[in-house]
């Protein structure tokens, strides 16, 4: 009767584990080969090893203060286990730091494609290709923007990279990278397309792939795969807290990367379109307190001065709903549309102002190199009573309102409550008011104080040379 019964346990368990077991099979016959992969590309990839002349400073350049001559530097890396690393910095001299990463030939004569954070300020490029022959490389251009380089090496019959299609990718398809992560030459890396376009904080002109690839220092620069071979992507930046992969890893569509790679080659600058607006996210808090209905579109917080948007007809308080014929359902997508539009061109931009459609013209102008110098605010100099939500402010004096262009403004000196906790803080500047401008502190605060409580406003604040629709729930 046992023997019986443990003969039908083993039974039941075969008919139980069986088909798992058959599952797990059909799953694992169902996973992708990268072998010919690395077989047919891992040749298309390079090492790049960089070179920069830095002025002395000792060990504290390491990021190890206190170290401020080699002796003490060298002790600590002998207690880690290090050897001793050529060209140390010493006390006042100059040394040379080197850095590590990858990049991928998309020509047959030598032009290779990398991150702008690989090359950019190098003394020295140094190429290693796969039959481990190296050159020395020219930067033909770097797009900081973008983080996209063009580098060349005197060289022929190299084999180059197939250009890819990153708008055909789909989340949950397999990719690859390959590149040199810690200096590990042609390492190979697997995983999935975890989301597309991607926008990241400050990255206003990239939609980046996002993958669970693992991505490492040394990987900067290098190419995404997708299974037919084709680069879709360039490994650009990682989320980390450890600066190892944590499956967080964001590359620059391929198409992108193209796009500056040309431009680069062909004049060694890039040209984009430019408005002169400062734009963030309209959430739900912020459609609320305008009386909009949706998120979509882009929250016009600043207009500068004489810029193509300013000659256009645009104001602070607009939300851009499209964009030469473009929708803007996100404020991400702004920054793009606009940069690929070509100077000059005169683009009809949909708007909604204080709830009313419109359609401007507007001209867009060339993006300049560098930013206008920020608005820097001054110290309180006086006490004055907080108003309902917790701003106490001052009139801006004449100095003050011609670093903002003549505009009108009230200065934070000092910020509790409400305000407070939605992130204003002592030095912003207040420009604003539910689109409503305010000629002085008094008029500000007998405008908020009617505000019944429970109801949101939207404070246009500047910061810097930023500006931003704060929205606060006045809660007395």
């Amino acid at each position: 009767m046992f023997k019986q019964s443990i003969s039908a346990l083993v039974l039941a368990l075969g008919f139980a584990f069986g088909p798992i077991a058959n599952a797990g099979g059909a799953v694992a016959a169902a996973l992708p080969d990268f072998t010919v992969l690395a077989e047919k590309h891992g040749a298309e990839v390079v090492n790049i090893s960089v070179t920069q002349v830095v002025q002395g400073g000792g060990g504290a350049q390491f990021g190890f203060p206190g170290m401020e001559d080699d002796e003490q530097l060298q002790e600590f890396l002998r207690r880690f286990g290090i050897p001793n690393m050529p060209n140390q910095p010493g006390q006042g001299g100059e040394y040379k730091s080197q850095s590590l990463g990858s990049g991928f030939i998309i020509s047959s004569d030598g032009y290779i494609l990398t991150n702008a954070h690989v090359v950019n300020d190098a003394d020295e490029v140094l190429v290693k290709l796969y039959d481990k022959r190296e050159f020395k490389a020219k930067i033909i251009g770097v797009d900081k923007r973008t983080d996209v380089a063009l580098i060349k090496i005197e060289a022929t019959g190299l084999p180059k990279v197939t250009i890819g299609d990153p708008t055909k990718l789909k989340v949950g398809e397999w990719v690859a990278a390959i590149g040199s992560p810690f200096g590990l030459e042609n390492t190979m890396t697997a995983g999935i397309v975890s989301a597309k376009g991607r926008a990241l904080p400050q990255e206003n002109y990239v939609p980046f792939i996002q993958t669970d690839v693992a991505i490492n220092p040394g990987n900067s620069g290098g190419p995404l795969f997708n299974l037919a071979g084709e680069v879709v992507g360039i490994n650009s930046q990682i989320y980390s807290r450890s600066g190892g992969s944590m499956g967080l890893s964001f590359s620059i569509p391929i198409d992108v990367a193209i796009d500056i790679s040309n431009q680069l080659k062909a004049s060694g600058k890039i040209s984009r379109g430019w408005l002169g607006i400062a734009i963030q996210e309209l959430t739900k808090d912020l459609a609320d307190s305008f009386g909009m209905k949706s998120t979509n579109g882009a929250l016009v917080a600043g207009v500068e001065k004489n810029s193509p948007a300013d000659k256009g007809g645009l104001e602070a308080g607009d939300v851009i709903t499209k964009f030469d014929g473009k929708p803007i359902v996100a404020s991400a997508d702004l920054p793009r549309i606009v940069g690929n539009t070509k100077p000059g061109k005169v683009a009809q931009v949909e708007i909604l102002r204080k709830g009313v459609a419109k359609t401007l013209s507007v001209g867009v102008g060339e993006m300049p190199n560098d930013p206008n110098d920020a608005l820097q605010a001054n110290k309180p100099q006086a006490k004055a009573e907080p108003n309902k939500i917790g701003l106490t402010l001052k009139d801006l004096t004449p100095q003050q309102k011609k670093k903002l262009n003549g505009k009108n403004g009230l200065l934070v000196i000092e910020s509790t409550g409400a305000a407070a906790q939605a992130g204003i803080r002592r030095g912003d500047v207040v420009l604003g008011l539910n689109n409503s401008e305010f000629q002085s502190v008094e008029a500000f605060n007998k405008q908020i104080n009617s505000v019944p409580a429970g109801k949101t406003v939207a404070v246009l604040v500047q910061r810097g040379e930023n500006t931003l629709y704060v929205p606060i729930k006045v809660t007395k």
